[in-house]
Order: C-alpha cells, then sequence, then structure tokens
C-alpha cells in the first residue's frame, strides 16, 4: 500500500469508496466497449451498494464510469442529464449475493453496434477495485498495476504472440503477471498481462492485430 492508498484519489463525491470506486468499476466496461455507444445497461447493486447508492453517489458514479468520464471529473454531478441526452437507458436493481463484498456491481450492457457484456467487480477501499468477472468468466483483477487484457480465441499459439511482441516491440514493458481463463477448449479466452509500468498506447492497436486476438483492452 503506498501513500496514495491511504490519502485516496481526487474525487467528486462523499466517499472514495462509493463514488470513485464505482466510477472505476463503470471505466473498465467502458473500455471493454472499445469505442462503442452504450444504449442500454442495469447496474445490479449488493451489499451497502444496494442500501446507499442514491445518498452517496453511486448511481452517478457508475454511470459516469461507463461513459468514460474520470473521477474527478466534475460532470459526474450532472450525469443523469448527460445519459438522457445521450439516449442511454438505464435502471440500477438491488440484488442479494452470497460471500461477496459489500461494495459489489454488475453491469450489464448492451452498445449501439450490438456488443453486450457483464463486469462484475468490487470497491475494496480509497478508490481501489477488484474486478471479478468479465462476460461471466472469473477473472480476479486490481488495479494496482497496468493491465492489458486480450480476448482472444483458444488457439495454440496466441500466448506465444502477445508476449514475443512484448519482447520484440516493447522492451520496457516488464511482465509481472500473466493469467488467462476461458469458458470452454477451443472456445473465448481472456489473458491478463500485468506489468511494472506503462508503457506505448500504440500496444493496444499492435497486440489487436495479431492473429486469433478479438479484442484488446489497456487499463492503466
Amino acid at each position: 500500500m503506498n501513500i496514495f492508498n491511504i490519502i485516496g484519489p481526487r474525487m467528486i463525491g462523499p466517499s472514495s469508496s462509493h463514488t470513485a470506486g464505482a466510477v472505476r468499476i463503470g471505466n473498465v466496461a467502458h473500455k471493454i466497449m472499445q469505442g462503442a455507444k452504450p444504449i442500454e445497461v442495469k447496474f445490479e447493486l449488493a451489499g451497502s451498494f444496494k442500501a446507499t447508492y442514491k445518498g452517496h453517489g453511486t448511481d452517478k458514479a457508475l454511470i459516469a464510469g461507463l461513459l468514460g468520464y474520470e473521477t474527478d471529473d466534475a460532470e459526474i454531478r450532472d450525469i443523469f442529464e448527460i445519459a438522457d441526452k445521450e439516449g442511454l437507458k438505464y435502471e440500477f436493481v438491488g440484488i442479494d449475493l452470497e460471500n461477496a463484498h459489500p461494495n459489489t456491481a454488475i453491469i450489464h450492457f448492451l452498445c449501439e453496434n450490438g456488443q453486450q457484456g457483464c463486469v462484475r467487480g468490487a470497491s475494496i477501499g480509497g478508490g481501489n477495485i477488484r474486478i471479478e468477472s468479465i462476460n461471466g468468466m472469473n477473472f480476479p483483477m486490481t488495479t494496482d498495476n497496468p493491465t492489458i487484457l486480450v480476448v482472444h480465441n483458444d488457439r495454440p499459439g496466441v500466448i506465444a504472440r502477445v508476449t514475443s511482441l512484448l519482447s520484440d516491440r516493447y522492451s520496457d514493458a516488464n511482465i509481472c503477471n500473466i493469467t488467462l481463463e476461458r469458458d470452454k477448449k477451443g472456445g473465448i479466452a481472456i489473458m491478463k498481462v500485468e506489468l511494472d509500468e506503462p508503457t506505448s498506447k500504440y500496444i493496444e492497436y499492435e497486440i489487436g492485430a495479431l492473429d486469433d486476438v478479438l479484442n484488446v483492452v489497456v487499463i492503466e
């Protein structure tokens, strides 16, 4: 833990856990959309998110993150009006989850281009978050390190192509952790590559051009 974990992030809202953390969970869904426009979203809230989301601004924070705003953007205060102008349909539903973190949100989204997705995350304090699943695949991930998410076909050679690209083209990109999750053998897989330090923004496009790679998301 560093000093910024103790102080907390720059933010709009009364609570780092209920607002800043919620923005960051929404940001992950926004990045997965890769520029597609969301038209419908359902937020399922558990624990204290369910109990206090209106009073603590969690509802505004989640929508703001989904639309690409950061924790300290003043527009968060007016995000309902902004979302209405964007034509976004949204709803908040309280749910009960066993053995879940008390600040848990599940985001189901539909984009204008037909893309659908689901992100489950928890705000674990001080504005920090833990992503628990993406599109139904269990995928525990914090945002402590710069992370590259690679959605790809589960075929031989994909991991080697990604790591070879990092080694050949981005010598500063030191991998500190790499994990893989797949829905079934030969189906769709998600590779999580954590780096010690941020690297070039172009890495997203170069990995995306590799064979069998379907989607790339870089989370700084």
